[in-house]
């Protein structure tokens, strides 16, 4: 991050909205690992600029002539598409299936930190896990779960379902950020998980949730996890043998939340309602921003400073942006 030449102020013209697309004037963003791995390695095509980021909120100023689902001056909030241009920008375009209404009650700023980590962990829980919401003799275990979209994923799992959660940390202060969210027990991954259960006398988990490091505690996963148990990832192990989980006839699950626009897919539209399931519950008390910092205005020096800091791996919550 020290090249000041990897992210840039730059003037675009403001796009125009057509067919099922809305251009939103932006009022907060916050930063996720996609960002920084997509600026370190995603070559720019030709001589285009390639505007990132993946976390919005703001205001529809323009809509295109097929859309039914807002109008102009709605409060919106949207993790976008990752084959279109990003949210570190003035105007974004953006379709209207992949977007909810803000929660009335959050500032820009803070809903700015949910969008891509709530559509992830929602997903990742009862899209591809499909988690039991009613039994309370099941655990799910959440590796990572300090981050933005454990901080959210335990939140929704403490609140949706009967779950006993298990998370993992590694700092005091991150310990106790899962408490308060609603982890039942927390424990540290910096040891190997499997003594950590044994030392806190804690049953085989039902579901694991990998949210990072799952090449590190692949092998742990599999002894602790129950036989014909779910097991779902979010990163990029650059390795990962599934055989191991075979003699538990464990099935294993990848989430990639950019998946529904990217392909475009029949059933795209449910992440407007993913969105608005999830600002309702916000509105209503039941689960709160996970806003961890806020890095100031909008330009190409803030950015630099938060993605160096989300580099560290020692982000709580999320990083957010906010106004030009």
């Amino acid at each position: 991050m020290e090249d000041v030449n990897s992210l840039q102020d730059i003037e675009l013209n403001t796009p125009k909205a057509t067919g099922r697309d809305l251009l939103v004037a932006i009022k907060a963003i916050s930063v996720n690992p996609a960002d920084y791995k997509v600026r370190a390695g995603m070559p720019v095509e030709g001589d285009d600029w390639k505007v990132i980021g993946w976390d919005a909120t703001g205001i529809v100023k323009e809509v295109g002539e097929d859309v039914s689902l807002f109008k102009v001056g709605d409060e919106v909030w949207y993790a976008g598409d990752f084959t279109r241009q990003g949210s570190y920008a003035e105007y974004q375009i953006v379709d209207e299936r992949i977007v909810g209404k803000k929660p009335s009650s959050l500032s820009y700023a803070e809903a700015a930190a949910l969008p891509l980590t709530s559509l992830t962990a929602y997903e990742l829980l009862f899209d591809r896990l499909q988690v039991a919401t009613d039994d309370a003799s099941k655990s799910i275990l959440v590796i990572g779960a300090a981050g933005g979209v454990g901080s959210i994923l335990v939140q929704l799992a403490k609140k949706l379902t009967k779950l006993n959660i298990i998370g993992t940390a590694s700092r005091e202060e991150t310990t106790a950020w899962l408490k308060d969210l609603g982890a039942d027990a927390v424990i540290n991954h910096r040891h190997k998980l499997s003594e950590e259960f044994e030392k806190h006398n804690l049953p085989a988990p039902d579901y694991v949730v990998s949210l990072n490091g799952t090449e590190q505690h692949a092998d742990e996963i599999v002894k602790l996890i129950k036989p014909q148990g779910k097991f779902g990832f979010i990163d990029d192990p650059k390795t990962f043998n599934i055989m191991p989980f075979k003699l538990k006839s464990v099935s294993t699950h990848w989430e990639f939340m950019f998946t529904r626009s990217m392909f475009q897919t029949e059933d795209m539209i449910e992440q407007h309602n993913i969105l608005n399931k999830v600002a309702e519950l916000i509105d209503n008390g039941t689960i709160k921003t996970t806003l961890g910092e806020n890095f100031g205005v909008i330009n190409a020096e803030n950015l630099r400073k938060a993605h160096a800091f989300l580099e560290t791996g020692k982000a709580k919550g999320k990083m957010v942006l906010e106004g030009f």
